[in-house]
């Protein structure tokens, strides 16, 4: 296999977390594409990606390490220190990192550690931080569109484990509807395929032309929906999920606030 091929069946997951670092699908995937650019400008960079995921996410961190501290930098001597304090804000800590990496991504800590370029021992200390976090973390009501009622009681379950409430459950388009005609949730759950032939992404459509809300979609296909050919979620589960990865996806939804989820 060559390189570009390589690397080409690597790059929707790269987007996934990408996009679930930055809280947007277009910053995530700037980040993505300077990343290729820097692989095309350095031979040596390039010759490392032929080791699989680790090297190429290892690529992606640099880049996205440097990009931010060069903001700070900047921001910093021009005197902007509002500026750069609201932009760090919205820069996903390095606890939150380890913890995405480990979860949505999957990565064992010893590969983290190498993707962020600290201790395995670090990785551990970092996600055991992040999880802290997630459990002091203000609560929302959640809507869960889910078609399939045992996955769906599972993620009421847990969404209730960490303290948020249900404001719904809905297994079509149309109840998704009904539900939010009465109340507006704080974070949405979201299954691609519902029960009768209607749309995840539909429903989730209808929710946002009357507010914006953080999505988490769910799918069993997460690649037909990483292509960056059009406008894609932000956050995204494969199913079948570990618990431990909706944890992670919703408290990063809920870091970026009110970040819209599509686009």
């Amino acid at each position: 296999m060559g390189i570009g091929a390589e690397v080409a069946a690597h790059l929707p997951f790269l987007r996934r977390y990408a996009r679930a670092l930055t809280g947007s699908q277009s910053t995530g995937d700037a980040f993505v594409q300077a990343t290729l650019e820097a692989a095309l400008a350095d031979e040596e960079l390039a010759a490392s990606l032929r080791g699989g995921r680790v090297p190429l996410y290892a690529a992606f961190n640099k880049v996205w390490s440097s990009a931010y501290m060069e903001v700070d930098a900047e921001a910093a001597s021009r005197g902007h220190e509002r500026a750069a304090q609201d932009q760090l804000r919205k820069i996903t800590p390095i606890n939150r990192q380890a913890l995405l990496l480990t979860t949505v991504e999957d990565f064992s800590p010893s590969q983290a550690a190498a993707i962020m370029a600290v201790g395995e021992d670090d990785v551990r200390r970092l996600v055991a931080e992040a999880v802290e976090e997630i459990e002091r973390e203000t609560t929302t009501s959640v809507l869960i569109i889910e078609d399939e009622p045992l996955i769906s009681m599972q993620l009421e379950d847990l969404v209730r484990s960490l303290g948020h409430e249900i404001c719904g459950t809905a297994a079509t388009r149309t109840q998704a509807q009904e539900v939010v005609s009465d109340k507006t949730p704080g974070l949405v759950l979201a299954d691609i395929q519902l029960a009768d032939g209607s749309s995840g992404l539909d429903a989730v459509d209808d929710i946002l032309a009357i507010d914006s809300v953080p999505v988490i979609f769910i799918t069993a296909y997460p690649e037909r929906l990483l292509t960056g050919d059009r406008t894609e979620p932000t956050y995204l589960i494969t199913k079948p999920f570990q618990e431990d990865t909706v944890r992670a996806a919703i408290s990063q939804a809920l870091f970026f606030g009110s970040s819209r989820p599509l686009g």
